[in-house]
């Protein structure tokens, strides 16, 4: 009988003590959770940093192959530009040289000083009117056909030498020029028909030399009349026939496009 109270004493420190162990458990179990979620948390914001990374990467490797690729293009800028100096140097070179391998070719092939004179700068061919022509008259004479047969086909020759030199040269104006002697209008007419003159000989059945096809489509009869000759003198030296190199107008990449198409 005297028993009975002190289990009913342990009993109740019994469920007091498994109550403080729940309460402590649940605790530790919220606790776990929050940590749990914590780390969930935690993961989900890392990983959302990683990808941004990855991202960041991807789109640092895509700017640095745009980069690589624009080098190479301003590479080939650089190149290209180089070459067409090149092409350019050539060009200059060639048409420098150009007035004096008419001289050198022209006196090889005709000699004879005062027949003819060829402007150093420009390389302009200028044939005194006495040779091809009788003074007032645009019918040429036997003696300026045989030099057109001798002049003609070497000048011709130097043109389609250099396949530059034939792209380049668009066409070969043949000028008639007359001295101040009479009126505006007979100079004028006279200097056209002594240039029509010497194309239309040149184009004729008659006259055949290598290169006529290609020459015959360059050629341009013009009359300039009394404009460059001296007003106060009626000088001989201004009664000629001038050819006249007409050169390409173009921009410097199309010039090299040109020249690079012609190597191939």
């Amino acid at each position: 009988m005297n028993n009975f109270p002190d289990y009913e004493i342990e009993t109740e420190s019994e469920e007091q003590d498994s109550g403080v162990y729940l309460s402590i458990s649940d605790l530790m179990s919220s606790v776990l959770m929050i940590f749990v979620l914590l780390f969930i948390t935690v993961q989900i914001q890392l990983q959302a940093k990683v990808n941004q990374v990855k991202q960041l990467e991807i789109q640092l490797q895509a700017e640095i192959d745009k980069t690589k690729k624009l080098e190479i293009q301003l590479q080939a800028e650089i190149d290209k530009a180089k070459q067409l100096e090149i092409q350019l140097k050539k060009y200059k070179k060639a048409v420098d040289e150009l007035p004096i391998r008419i001289l050198n070719a022209l006196e090889g092939k005709i000699g004879g000083k005062g027949l003819f004179t060829v402007d150093p700068t420009t390389g302009d061919v200028s044939i005194g009117d006495r040779i091809l022509f009788d003074e007032g008259s645009a019918e040429l004479k036997p003696e300026g056909k045989k030099f057109l047969q001798q002049f003609i086909p070497t000048y011709s020759n130097i043109i389609f030498s250099d396949s530059m030199f034939d792209r380049q040269i668009t066409r070969v104006v043949i000028e008639g020029h007359t001295s101040s002697k009479g009126s505006d209008k007979e100079n004028m007419e006279l200097s056209l028909r002594r240039a029509l003159a010497v194309s239309d000989y040149i184009l004729s059945n008659q006259f055949k030399f290598s290169t006529k096809e290609r020459f015959k489509k360059k050629i341009l009869a013009s009359g300039r009349g009394e404009i460059d000759a001296n007003q106060k003198i009626d000088h001989s030296s201004d009664r000629k026939v001038v050819f006249r190199f007409q050169f390409r107008r173009e921009n410097f990449e199309q010039f090299l496009q040109s020249n690079n198409t012609n190597k191939k």
